[in-house]
C-alpha cells in the first residue's frame, strides 16, 4: 500500500514575491550581459567624464580644495543617470515585445517584473560606482571618511539610485519607442550639470544659481561630498533624504499604476 504524502502548503505570499523578484532580477542581469555594449557605456562614460573634468577642466575650476575631491561625488551620482537610460529601455522592450503577456499567464507576482528591473539597475550602478571610485583613487582622490561616514554615503547613494531607477521605470512605461525611452532619461543625465556636482553654484548666473540651489542633485551631492571629506552637511542631509524618499515613493506609486493600466488592456 502506497502512502501518499500530504499536499505541500503554498508558499507564503511574501516569500513568493521575494522569489519571483529574485528570478526577474537574474533575468534582467542576464540580458545586460548579453548586451555588453550598453554595460560598457554605462561604466566607461562616467570614468571618461571623471578623467575629462580632472585633467582638462580641473585646472580652470577653482574650489576650496583639490578639484578631484570636489568632482568625485558628482560623477558617482552621474552613474545613476546612465543606468537609468538602460532601465527605461529595458522596461519599454518588455512592454512591447509580448513577454508581459507570457508573464501574466504564469503564477508570478505581477510587481516582480518591475522590481527585477530596479534591482538589476541597482546592481549595475553599484558596479559602475565601484569602478569610478577605484579610478578616482588611482588618479589622486583621497577621501577622509570614517567607517560610519562611508556607511552613510553608501546608504544615501543606494537610496538615490533606487529613486532614479523607479523614475526610469515610469519613463519606460510611458515611452512609445526605445529611442523615446532613452531620450526621456536625458533629463536625469542633465540635472547634475546644473547642480553643484561639477562647479560651485555661486559661479553661475543668477537664474541658473537659483535653479541649482533648489533642485535635488545639489543637496545630495553636497551631503555625499561632506561625508567623504569629513565636512559638515548640516541641513543639506535632511533635504537630500527628503528629496530621495519623496521621489522614490511617488515614482513607485506612479510606476505601479502605469503598469496596471498597461497590463489591464
Amino acid at each position: 500500500m502506497t502512502v501518499q504524502s500530504p499536499p505541500r502548503a503554498p508558499a507564503p505570499r511574501i516569500a513568493r514575491a521575494f522569489a519571483d523578484s529574485a528570478t526577474m532580477t537574474g533575468r534582467s542581469l542576464r540580458r545586460v550581459l548579453r548586451a555588453p555594449d550598453s554595460l560598457l557605456i554605462g561604466v566607461l562614460l562616467p570614468i571618461l567624464l571623471l578623467l575629462l573634468f580632472v585633467y582638462v577642466f580641473g585646472g580652470a575650476i577653482r574650489t576650496d580644495g583639490d578639484y578631484i575631491d570636489y568632482v568625485v561625488p558628482g560623477v558617482v551620482l552621474l552613474c545613476a543617470g546612465y543606468g537609468a537610460a538602460i532601465t527605461a529601455v529595458s522596461v519599454h522592450n518588455d512592454m512591447t515585445n509580448g513577454v508581459i503577456d507570457r508573464f501574466r499567464s504564469m503564477p508570478i507576482t505581477r510587481s516582480a517584473v518591475l522590481v527585477g528591473h530596479v534591482l538589476a539597475s541597482l546592481a549595475r550602478n553599484l558596479f559602475a560606482t565601484f569602478l569610478v571610485l577605484l579610478t578616482a583613487l588611482l588618479v589622486g582622490f583621497r577621501p577622509e571618511a570614517g567607517l560610519l561616514d562611508w556607511g552613510a554615503v553608501i546608504g544615501l547613494v543606494l537610496l538615490y539610485v533606487l529613486a532614479v531607477s523607479w523614475v526610469s521605470v515610469c519613463l519606460g512605461l510611458v515611452a512609445r519607442s526605445a529611442d523615446g525611452a532613452s531620450g526621456f532619461s536625458f533629463f536625469v543625465l542633465f540635472l547634475p550639470y546644473l547642480s553643484s556636482a561639477f562647479v560651485p553654484p555661486e559661479t553661475m548666473p543668477a537664474v541658473l544659481r537659483a535653479f541649482s540651489e533648489h533642485q535635488p542633485i545639489t543637496p545630495i551631492t553636497e551631503t555625499v561630498r561632506a561625508l567623504m571629506m569629513q565636512g559638515t552637511a548640516g541641513d543639506q542631509a535632511l533635504v537630500a533624504l527628503a528629496w530621495c524618499v519623496g521621489i522614490l515613493v511617488v515614482a513607485m506609486v506612479v510606476a505601479q499604476r502605469l503598469f496596471e493600466r498597461r497590463t489591464a488592456r
